[in-house]
């Protein structure tokens, strides 16, 4: 059943810090309200993240609002995320404005040049989706209580004024200073913004909820708002991350042994929750060399600037043990930016650095990557295994985002053969030494391809001869949804729902 609203609502959550929930009530809400029968779109205007998608159309969005928009049961597009920064550097970041390529800027450009040009991008999308939709689940980013920025910020109290939303605060208990954190945001939010503030919510709980009741009574009182509800903290919950924050909660078990070098900018770290969820897999992350000689799989994952971490895997000494390693016939993959460095070389025509420079990757592949132009890659791709004899016909299907093209040396054998459309042109994917104990591709997602990965997970088995390994019986779409469920039900069941929806009006 579908139930059209009259007039678009709108509800906004917002956090106390970065890490408070607010990805994860934002999913839960679009969940809930369309098993309501509402027609929901997420929305957040700018989104700082390394972890991105691409939809249908090639434009690329925050994985948060691909999973949000699966929540909410549509087609993820541009305008669930006008705005995506990517940082470069501690000082520099890229900006993707409604799903493509837009410009590179420093901190001290954005706020001064870009935001002016950026703001008509939030409007037009936030105008799209009110009159296409019954509610729109707004995820603001951070703290709205960032007094260094508060006047230049377009991702919190900006977007709640434009559009008189209610706000939902989101704190997160597993931290600790909770009331502290809550009191605080308020109190340094101007007059008119505390007014838009309705609720609060208590994330993440562990352990007796009657220790936290007078509490609460008290931050009620301090700061005028009411406690919407205490959500408890939910194990093992298999949703995509938003952000590198997350890398820091993630544990796995498991007899197989897999290890993800933990670049600097790493990028698209979802890529390997696939193989993390896989019950005989332990996957971790590493930024010392010397954790790589016990594992059975080492992967270089992307990265969002591929010449400033093949220098820093040089400097932390990844490059001589990964030599090493492959001598010893360990497997080694590498993706999109993992496998440009295991190319033999990597040209910068002053693309991801300021000056013309050649420099050196790991040589296991016959490959040169080359930044030729300001441009970007983009789209969702079909392909079928035609470089690795074992699982030689099996179908990867994923996206590609990536700067810089790649040629093959001589000697070369590709990984893949892109399928559909794009095969008019004969083109292909990644590559594979010839021993195949070395691969790579531009490929993200590569690992949700469920078949291959059960197939891989065996061969690696096989490969080490352990015994009786058992692989995930669920696909990962099936495990994402059943998770979307379960945090859903777990939001649902512990907020007050009447409150919320009789402030919607609804």
């Amino acid at each position: 059943m579908v139930i059209n609203l009259e007039k678009c609502k709108t509800i906004m959550i917002q956090g106390t810090a970065s890490h408070a929930g607010k990805s994860l009530m934002a999913t839960a809400l679009c969940r809930i309200f369309s098993d309501m029968g509402y027609k929901v779109a997420p929305f957040k205007s700018q989104n700082m993240s390394l972890n991105s998608c691409v939809n249908e159309s090639g434009d690329e969005i925050a994985r948060s609002q691909i999973v949000q928009a699966m929540a909410a049961r549509v087609k993820p597009i541009a305008e669930h995320n006008p705005i995506l920064l990517k940082p470069k550097s501690d000082n520099s970041s890229q900006i993707i404005l409604m799903g493509k390529l837009y410009a590179d800027y420093t901190v001290k450009e954005y706020y001064k040049t870009y935001i002016p040009q950026l703001i008509p991008h939030i409007h037009e999308s936030l105008e799209k989706l009110k009159r296409n939709n019954d509610i729109i689940v707004i995820e603001g980013a951070g703290s709205p209580a960032e007094i260094n920025i508060m006047d230049g910020e377009i991702a919190n109290m900006y977007v709640a004024k434009y559009l008189k939303a209610p706000v939902l605060l989101c704190s997160d208990i597993d931290r600790g200073g909770v009331f502290a954190s809550i009191y605080g945001t308020i109190k340094l939010l101007k007059q008119e913004e505390q007014d838009l503030i309705k609720f609060f919510v208590i994330n993440k709980f562990r352990g007796n909820l009657d220790l936290l009741t007078d509490g609460i009574k008290q931050i009620e009182r301090l700061v005028g708002k009411k406690c919407l509800g205490v959500v408890p903290f939910i194990q093992d919950l298999r949703i995509p991350a938003e952000d590198s924050v997350s890398l820091e909660d993630k544990r796995s078990q498991g007899i197989i042994k897999i290890k993800v070098i933990q670049l600097p900018r790493i990028s698209n770290f979802n890529d390997f929750e696939a193989l993390e969820w896989e019950p005989e897999v332990h996957l971790s992350y590493t930024s010392n060399p010397d954790d790589l000689k016990d594992c059975d799989l080492i992967i270089i994952p992307g990265t969002k600037n591929t010449i400033n971490d093949l220098s820093w895997m040089k400097q932390k000494g990844f490059f001589s043990k990964l030599r090493d390693l492959k001598e010893s016939g360990k497997i080694i993959v590498g993706i999109c930016g993992g496998y440009q460095i295991l190319g033999e070389k990597i040209i910068d025509n002053a693309i991801e650095g300021d000056l013309d420079k050649e420099f050196s990757g790991l040589g296991f592949l016959p490959i040169k990557t080359e930044f030729k132009a300001y441009k970007k890659t983009t789209r969702q791709v079909i392909s079928r295994m035609i470089g690795f004899p074992q699982f030689n016909g099996l179908l990867i299907e994923g996206y590609e985002i990536h700067m810089g093209e790649i040629t093959y040396l001589s000697n070369a054998h590709p990984l893949l053969q892109i399928e559909g459309e794009l095969n008019a042109n004969k083109e292909f994917d990644g590559a594979i030494n010839e021993t195949h104990n070395v691969f790579g591709s531009f490929i993200h997602d590569f690992w949700n391809n469920n078949e291959f990965r059960k197939k891989f997970i065996q061969f690696l088995a096989s490969r080490n001869n352990y015994k009786n390994v058992k692989v995930e019986s669920k696909s990962y779409q099936e495990i994402v949804e059943f998770n979307i469920e379960k945090l859903a039900n777990s939001v649902r069941n512990n907020i007050d729902m009447k409150a919320l929806l009789t402030e919607l009006g609804i």
